[in-house]
């Protein structure tokens, strides 16, 4: 994108007014717009700050009022990287939002919360590249508005895979009265979200999760799995449930990922996701196909749903001995959760 024409007001412009740039009405500073951060193609930070500004409607409607932690690569690619969940204590702009998040242990931080596209701007001026939201908004901090199903291929499987289980998604959602937005990872996987009424709490909706996994798991034995231990998983696509955990999140609607291709999780329609190609989607291809098409998530926020049925059903697993899963090694031990023994080592022990 280097010798491509730059929008006014940006990239190029900031060295001529000391590195600040204007953004939503707001100044942001801009260094170094020349640094490369994907060294395989060339891309600068510029480039990168570029491209969030060509979807900024359809990364907002990703960020908008949600905390956000910052995948961080300060020199690129090449160099160190670090997630940021604190704002950090200096040098943070007056207007910046915040809002405070809770980890599973308890311990609080405030997070950036994106109101606007100079949010964005500010973010990429610290070396970021994927943003990591939430599936919560401000006002409710503890309840998920967001049901994200993560569809991840094992070895043995691969994309052509994971947008087959959610054709199966699709088809279980419609069942039961939700719409689901499905999206490319950036890589093999696909997501697919279903905007949920936020009334539940973070063990309610991961429960749910994992009760929409197994009745996948039982309708296509052959290719979806909700086991946690990889070695049980074979030839089949994981449905990680463990993404609805606290603190575990998901890279956004239009946000790059952290390789060589400067690949982008993509949103698709149903209709394109059998015969997409996940690696055509990049920074350099997704602003013309954006201006072109527009957002496929438009209407994600045009209604909310009820995750009852999900519950009624995690409520009937239980009944037939199918309770909670393990959860994240860095969470505490929840209340119900079986032993994180590999099932292999458990029954090396006995």
């Amino acid at each position: 994108m280097s010798d491509e024409p730059r929008p006014a007001g940006t990239g190029r412009d900031a060295k001529a007014s000391g590195g600040v740039i204007e953004v939503a009405g707001r100044q942001v500073r801009l260094t170094s717009p020349d640094k490369v951060y994907f060294p395989e193609r060339g891309f600068t930070k510029y480039d990168v700050l570029s491209y969030y500004l060509s979807v900024g409607d359809g990364i907002l409607r990703a960020l908008r009022n949600r905390p956000t932690t910052l995948q961080r690569f300060p020199d690129g690619l090449g160099g160190e990287m670090f997630f940021q969940k604190r704002v950090p204590t200096r040098g943070v702009p007056p207007w910046l939002q915040r809002v405070e998040i809770k980890f599973p242990s308890m311990r609080t931080a405030e997070e950036v919360c994106p109101t606007d596209l100079a949010h964005v701007a500010w973010a990429v001026q610290l070396g970021t590249i994927v943003f990591h939201p939430w599936p919560v908004r401000a006002g409710a901090v503890d309840n998920p508005d967001e049901l994200r199903l993560d569809l991840d291929p094992q070895p043995g499987t691969d994309f052509a895979d994971a947008a087959q289980l959610a054709g199966e998604v699709r088809a279980l959602l419609d069942e039961i009265g939700m719409v689901g937005y499905p999206k490319t990872s950036g890589g093999r996987g696909v997501h697919v979200y279903v905007r949920i009424r936020p009334e539940w709490s973070f063990v309610q909706v991961r429960r749910a999760a994992i009760a929409l996994g197994r009745e996948l798991a039982r309708r296509r034995p052959d290719l979806a799995t909700v086991s946690w231990w990889k070695e049980e998983r074979g030839e089949r696509v994981f449905i990680d449930f463990n993404q609805m955990a606290r603190d575990r999140t998901i890279a956004c609607a239009y946000s790059l990922r952290a390789n060589a291709r400067a690949t982008v999780s993509t949103p698709v329609t149903w209709d394109e996701l059998p015969d997409v190609e996940p690696n055509d989607f990049d920074l350099r291809t997704v602003p013309e196909r954006f201006a072109r098409i527009g957002d496929p998530h438009a209407g994600i926020d045009d209604r909310a749903y009820s995750i009852e049925t999900l519950l009624e059903w995690a409520e009937r697993d239980e009944r037939n001995g199918e309770g909670d899963m393990p959860y994240p090694p860095e969470h505490p031990k929840m209340p119900g959760e079986p032993r994180r023994v590999q099932p292999s080592k458990a029954r090396d022990r006995h």
